[in-house]
């Protein structure tokens, strides 16, 4: 049976796959990224986990994996297949694919950058199926995009296209870790809920997920909390839109688990911002933590697809 070789390496942990040509899921598994071992130990982990993979699809489906597929945190230069740099992984300018290829018996690898790569998959098979353009905005540890045209995924002339989590949303507001202050992510990540109302709340367990239920209840507190975050949301995905007319707006991440706590409030400010703009289609992501390892099979499969019509 044709398969390729799916792996989404985040901070943590790795998600990996065998993905048939119809894009089938025939075998996941997870593995810790185990960081606490150092860069080296790191991409070990990833080419380890990968051969592990491919002699599995050997043994199972009676031949070798046709192409792999890996999106990978941080900066991606893709066209190079180069990991650039990843803050939590503490790695630099490695060259993953011509590494994971060699170890894969000289099979084709393609690298993508994970929201993209996520971006892809659920623009294809997910939330954004059927849209000629979409915005994908995981909301997590931070605040990334993925701009998707066509059905495919705008990298930008060098590799940062969608980085609306920086957009400025509140000039002076808190400092971000890109150097400047009161960038989007900031404000409206999920991490960034979590420590507000922390602080409202007096009690530094509490996240947002803790928030979402208290806004639900109806606590005063965690309303004013949600509305300033909802309000910072609202006015970087109007820039995003003012810039980019998508069709459909793909949210996903931790802070979207709230489901119509976030959604509600999140489609009336939008609508209240926009004047000119046409408003797009506000959706929750459907593929959960599956879009990562099914946008790098996606990526894999469009490799094989590349090269067949050259």
């Amino acid at each position: 049976m044709k398969h390729v070789i799916a792996l989404d390496v985040g901070g943590t942990g790795m998600k990996a796959a065998l993905v048939g040509v119809d894009g089938t899921l025939l075998h996941e598994a997870r593995r810790a990224t185990g960081r606490e071992r150092g860069p080296e130990a790191v991409v070990e982990s990833i080419l380890a986990f990968a051969a592990d993979l491919h002699a599995l699809g050997r043994e199972r489906y009676g031949q070798s994996a046709s192409a792999a597929g890996v999106a990978v945190p941080g900066i991606v230069d893709a066209e190079n297949g180069l990991a650039v740099y990843a803050a939590n992984l503490g790695w630099r300018d490695v060259p993953l694919r011509s590494m994971l290829s060699e170890r894969l018996d000289g099979i084709p690898v393609a690298l993508g950058h994970d929201v993209r790569t996520g971006g892809l998959a659920e623009g294809r098979i997910g939330a954004g199926r059927g849209a000629d353009r979409f915005l994908f905005v995981p909301l997590g540890t931070g605040i990334a995009g993925a701009i998707g045209i066509a059905g495919r995924i705008e990298a930008g002339a060098h590799g940062y296209a969608g980085e609306i989590g920086h957009i400025v949303v509140r000039p002076g507001g808190p400092a971000c870790g890109c150097g400047q202050h009161g960038c989007l992510e900031t404000l409206a990540s999920a991490s960034a809920v979590s420590r507000a109302w922390a602080a409202a709340n007096g009690d530094p367990e509490a996240d947002a997920a803790d928030c979402a239920k208290a806004v639900e209840s109806g606590n005063p507190k965690a309303v004013a909390v949600w509305s300033e975050a909802v309000g910072a949301l609202a006015d970087g995905l109007v820039t995003a839109l003012t810039l980019l007319d998508p069709r459909t707006l793909i949210i996903g991440g931790g802070l979207a688990e709230a489901g119509e706590t976030l959604f509600t409030p999140l489609r009336s400010a939008v609508r209240e911002r926009v004047t000119f703009q046409r408003l797009p289609n506000i959706v929750p992501a459907a593929l959960g933590d599956t879009a990562g390892c099914l946008g790098a099979g996606l990526l894999a499969w469009d490799l094989l697809a590349t090269e067949v019509s050259a």
